[in-house]
């Protein structure tokens, strides 16, 4: 009953609030104190008796009131944080502060006029204090205030006090690196665990995500100079709790254990208030873990005083110097490997939770903030290089890949989760632009995780190829554009992948003959970017890996007529044409015919769209592939070096006729770096010419081109083999000839030459032992070029080439946009956002 009445009074003191057109006055305790002090509400009752039409129409109409209301809740939370909460009924009206200011926040926010508000100072405020805390702009006390509150003790943290008042500790000294909420990274003790206190710490968390999202409300921009001021000024040196907000809220994640002593069903029988504080804490690091372009190095050496207390933190013993975000300056300095091991454990457990099967059904808690903890591995490895080696340096790394696979097979339908696989194949490009990630992916495939793709027996690296089968042949149609990045992953560990199994080298000839059907080719002036890709992929293994590989090198002879219809592409003005046209009756989709799809693994399930009504939020375009990544060659000493300026086209570059090449043994062929592929050929190319001349016999009777386009047609026909269109001729020919040309330069520099080598020497030689000894079973002509060589028949092995991510806005502006909308589309509870009027991205509705 007594609650009943609470939430009546304070319905009635917003509907006061609503309706007085006059100011009140900010001395008027005994009305302001209605909307905290005698009341005990839950957020979910903020949230429900606070109408958004009705804090719209006090900010319309009584502007004045509805700051007083702001800097009066703030002022509460000040107080408090300066007293330490001492009483229950201290700590309740700062949660009534913070649950009333989450509520209103968004709405101040999302009007222009208003956005300046809280970084002003409020005249005549804090003058009696005689310090300059008063002349602080209200959003610096506000996040001050929260960063106290959540090393308050006996509110959210453990009290160290010993029994009589006279050792009540005192907030202003209070030392908070010695309340880190949980051991982990630079603390060894383990605080108990107190739910009130993960309650009270989630209120103040949700209130600081609320302050962040400030960033919502403004349209994205090409441009990443635009501060977030609630993030720049909480992760800088005017905090005094930085370093130990940064340590709790990743110790609070990576210690996480959601299966706890795994009693089935346990979720169902006690509620687990870690779960949410973690969720919140996730969020929290990866918004402040944003570093902002152009950030001055800054010195914060007052908070690395604590690390003298703090014997088991994993700074550097250096001068801190860095960006100003000390969020990000720790988490780049981190670097013992204890603590590698604490952070990529614990990420791994909470990643691989949702993957967990057991004997009975939804026995097994399952978390639900894996995309959180996805941005929160990428800004790890981006941030921290001596953490991505590390997590490269051994198979741990497979512990992240395979629920980063099992996410981008369950999510390649589901329109909803684009942003999903985007991330997860943005994390799968950064790693593979090292040696060892292609490496550990031979480690052989044993885990069994249900995945709808066939029952196989092999590495990682056949998991990972059959996973990007499945994107490509059976994925959204939204997720073409990505088709670049996950074939340049393959590209990237195609040098170090010793055994392919006959599924994946099936799936890889697929796609090759997909790609390389007419329709497609001509239908868009970049599909033939994968093609060139697919071919260095193969190149890459016969040349560095061809001894283990006979299961490809079997599938490359047995689908040799798509190399042969390559070398033999047909460019002609009139083959084109048709092949444009027959994409107008086409479904545009790669066909999944002759993919030998096979049974899936048991206990698996397809993937399905997303439902009718779910919601989504929209996601800026990600920039093009050469955009994406910076080439670099690998030396023979295994070190990679950065081809500077490069700005062609990614199968241009690989693919250069002219090129310096340096003669090694086979025992070296794995440390040879590349310069260029070997494109060199001379009899296709030749081929290539005779088309292009027939091709100009039909000119005439070709209807959509005629005069001055025909002429140029003829002209760059006839030197097809090395010309390259002009921006300035580009202008004034039509889009079809611009196509024409386009084709006639890209079709010259197919690299073909290593494997129309090896099916000229392979492919009489296993026709004969075929008829020789009357072979049938595939099994012995395995065994047959298992034991095979190519020594001195192939040509000179290429360089390798890697490509390796490369920051830029672009996709700064992309993880923005993609974290803040799955912050927006997780918080439902209360729904903080809700209804108002996001600028950063749309919430769409499938």
């Amino acid at each position: 009953m007594g609650n009943a009445d609470s939430k009546l009074n304070f319905r009635k003191a917003v509907i006061r609030l609503t309706t007085k057109t006059q100011p009140v006055e900010t001395t008027d305790d005994a009305f302001w104190d209605q909307f905290w002090a005698d009341t005990a509400t839950t957020v979910q009752d903020v949230f429900a008796l606070v109408p958004a039409a009705e804090i719209r129409a006090v900010r319309e109409e009584s502007p004045s009131n509805l700051a007083t209301l702001c800097y009066k809740a703030v002022e509460k939370l000040v107080q408090g944080a300066e007293s330490g909460c001492p009483s229950e009924k201290e700590r309740q009206i700062v949660l009534n502060c913070t649950r009333l200011l989450t509520r209103i926040l968004p709405y101040i926010f999302e009007d222009e006029d208003w956005r300046g508000f809280f970084w002003s100072t409020v005249p005549g405020a804090g003058q009696d204090e005689g310090n300059d805390d008063g002349a602080r702009p209200l959003a610096e006390s506000l996040l001050l205030a929260v960063s106290d509150l959540l090393f308050c003790p006996d509110f959210t943290v453990q009290s160290h006090k010993r029994a009589g008042p006279e050792t009540e500790e005192d907030m202003q000294s209070i030392d908070s690196c010695e309340y880190i909420w949980e051991a982990g990274v630079g603390f060894a003790q383990t605080p108990p665990l107190d739910y009130i206190h993960d309650l009270n710490r989630t209120e103040l968390l949700k209130l600081l995500l609320t302050c962040f999202s400030d960033a919502m409300y403004l349209p994205p921009s090409a441009e990443n100079n635009i501060l977030n001021r609630w993030v720049t000024f909480f992760s800088s040196t005017d905090n005094r709790h930085a370093l130990p907000l940064f340590t709790s809220l990743l110790n609070v994640v990576c210690a996480y254990d959601p299966v706890g002593y795994g009693i089935p069903y346990n979720y169902l029988m006690f509620s687990d208030y870690r779960e949410v504080l973690v969720e919140h804490a996730v969020q929290i690091l990866i918004v402040t873990l944003e570093h902002e372009a152009g950030a001055a190095a800054a010195t914060a050496q007052h908070n690395l005083d604590h690390l003298d207390s703090l014997s088991a933190y994993a700074m550097e013993d250096k001068e801190l110097v860095g960006p100003d975000n000390l969020f990000v300056n720790y988490l780049s300095r981190i670097h013992r490997e204890e603590d590698f091991i604490f952070i990529l454990k614990g990420l791994a457990r909470l990643m691989t939770n949702p993957l967990i099967q057991t004997y009975l059904p939804n026995s097994t808690k399952k978390i639900q903030f894996h995309q959180e903890l996805l941005v929160l591995f990428w800004k790890l490895c981006d941030f921290n290089k001596k953490f991505l080696f590390f997590v490269l340096k051994s198979s741990d790394v497979l512990d992240v890949l395979v629920p980063i696979l099992f996410y981008l097979n369950d999510a390649r339908a589901d329109q909803s989760c684009m942003g999903l696989i985007h991330i997860g194949v943005f994390i799968l490009l950064l790693l593979s632009g090292e040696r060892n990630f292609g490496v550990r992916l031979n480690k052989t495939y044993s885990v069994r995780v249900p995945m709808d793709i066939p029952v196989f027996t092999g590495t990682h690296a056949d998991l990972l190829i059959m996973i990007f089968h499945k994107i490509i042949t059976g994925g959204h149609q939204h997720l073409k554009p990505l088709f670049d990045c996950l074939l340049t992953i393959i590209v990237n560990v195609s040098p170090y992948l010793k055994s392919l199994s006959m599924v994946a080298a099936n799936k890889l000839l697929h796609l090759l003959e997909a790609f390389s059907t007419n329709w497609f080719l001509f239908s868009a002036s970049q599909n033939h970017h994968l093609v060139f890709f697919l071919l260095e992929v193969f190149n890459n293994i016969i040349q560095y890996q061809f001894d283990g590989n006979c299961n490809l090198v079997y599938t490359l002879i047995r689908k040799r007529h798509i190399f042969h219809q390559l070398a033999n592409l047909t460019s002609d003005p009139v083959t084109i044409h048709k092949a444009l046209e027959m994409k107008k009756t086409t479904l545009a989709r790669i066909s999944r015919t002759n993919s030998q799809e096979t049974i899936s693994m048991d206990g698996s399930r397809p993937a399905v769209p997303a439902k009718p009504g779910t919601l989504k939020a929209s996601l800026v375009a990600i920039p093009a592939i050469d955009k994406l990544t910076e080439k670099a060659q690998v030396s023979e000493d295994g070190t990679m070096v950065c081809l500077q300026h490069n700005t062609h086209s990614p199968q241009i570059t690989a693919d250069q006729n002219t090129h310096t090449l340096q003669p090694q043994t086979a025992g070296d062929q794995h440390k040879r770096s590349l310069q260029s592929a070997d494109t060199n050929t001379s009899g296709i190319a030749g081929a290539s010419d005779t088309e292009s001349n027939s091709g100009r016999d039909n000119e005439e009777s070709f209807h959509p081109e005629s005069g001055p386009a025909r002429r140029c047609l003829s002209r760059v026909a006839e030197s097809a083999t090395d010309w390259n269109p002009t921006p300035d001729w580009m202008v004034t020919c039509s889009p079809f000839s611009v196509l024409f040309c386009q084709v006639l330069s890209w079709k010259s520099k197919l690299p073909l030459q290593t494997i129309m080598r090896l099916l000229q020497v392979l492919v009489p030689q296993v026709e004969k032992i075929c008829i020789d000894k009357g072979l049938t079973d595939e099994s012995e002509i395995l065994k047959f070029l298992q034991h095979g060589t190519l020594v001195g028949l192939l040509p000179v092995p290429h360089p390798i080439l890697i490509r390796k991510y490369q920051a830029n806005a672009a996709t700064a502006m992309w993880f923005r946009t993609y974290m803040w909308g799955v912050i927006y589309l997780r918080n439902v509870d209360p729904p903080i956002w809700y209804d108002t009027d996001v600028r950063l991205f749309e919430i769409q509705r499938i």
